[in-house]
């Protein structure tokens, strides 16, 4: 059985606010006591279930204490990791990471990539890109790099066309040719697979597709190439704290033969190991 805490989007909107105030931490939070458990913000699914198999399997025999607390945003866990409510985190990726310390003036650092998940168009409507009408609405995330990756991927389709240059903070402000004269609707992340019963396509996160229930590797209209993909998802930390004993431990463990066979065993291509 699990034994992880679960924390909902609406519960910690005024506790990012709070821990946004309080980058400073306590003299004896998570971060600065090497001698308790560590504890590791995750998304639920994939990066909770792969931290709870490491807590269940692995860890006791590399005395590793861990413990795992899941958010459904991806705000909270580096803000968390700043203050050092928690010790580590593990949901995102490296532009993501970049776009979110400049903007928010944190200092987290990655240490070990582990996996890929796989950004991909799904619809409930139609069964192939060609099906997609003219004027058909697309949901897509909201935040710069991720609403910027959904444009890269319906580009590298062929679906739109996008300006040269235009990188990670693309905006549909920056296509140049829209055949379909697609209308994109912008959503939180983790709204987009709930859109589409209100959109006709929409572009979801891996981690998102598969709380939904949705197999990338088999459902999605278009998916995202693991091949030179520079969005693997990686164990990050506040800069200073790379050489926790725990956290070596944990990265170590992360980016076992065990992880990897488990990462295969359970997500059937919809996850991909990155070590």
């Amino acid at each position: 059985m699990r034994n992880t805490a679960k924390i909902t989007t609406a519960v910690l909107a005024a506790g990012a606010l709070t821990l946004g105030l309080t980058a400073c931490g306590s003299d004896k939070d998570s971060a600065s006591d090497t001698s308790g458990p560590l504890i590791v913000a995750a998304s639920p699914v994939p990066h909770a279930e792969i931290l709870d198999y490491v807590k269940e399997n692995l860890a006791e025999k590399a005395g590793l204490d861990l413990e795992v607390k899941e958010f459904t945003d991806y705000v909270t866990p580096n803000t968390a990791t700043e203050d050092g409510s928690v010790g580590a985190n593990y949901f995102q990726n490296q532009p993501y990471l970049d776009d979110f310390n400049k903007k928010n003036g944190t200092h987290i650092v990655p240490v070990v990539t582990v996996h890929l998940e796989p950004l991909g168009l799904y619809s409930s409507t139609v069964k192939s890109v060609d099906d997609l009408k003219s004027g058909a609405t697309v949901a897509v995330p909201n935040d710069t790099v991720n609403e910027a990756r959904a444009l890269k991927l319906l580009a590298a389709n062929g679906i739109i066309t996008l300006k040269d240059g235009a990188g990670t903070s693309a905006t549909p402000a920056d296509i140049t040719k829209n055949p379909k004269s697609l209308k994109f609707k912008e959503l939180e992340a983790a709204q987009t697979p709930r859109s589409l019963d209100d959109v006709d396509a929409a572009v979801i996160n891996g981690n998102y597709a598969i709380e939904a229930d949705l197999k990338p590797a088999e459902d999605a209209l278009v998916l995202e190439s693991a091949k030179d993909n520079p969005y693997g998802n990686f164990l990050a930390v506040k800069e200073g704290n790379e050489d926790d004993p725990r956290v070596k431990k944990l990265a170590k463990l992360l980016t076992s033969d065990e992880v990897k066979k488990f990462i295969e065993d359970k997500y059937a291509g919809s996850v991909i190991a990155s070590f």
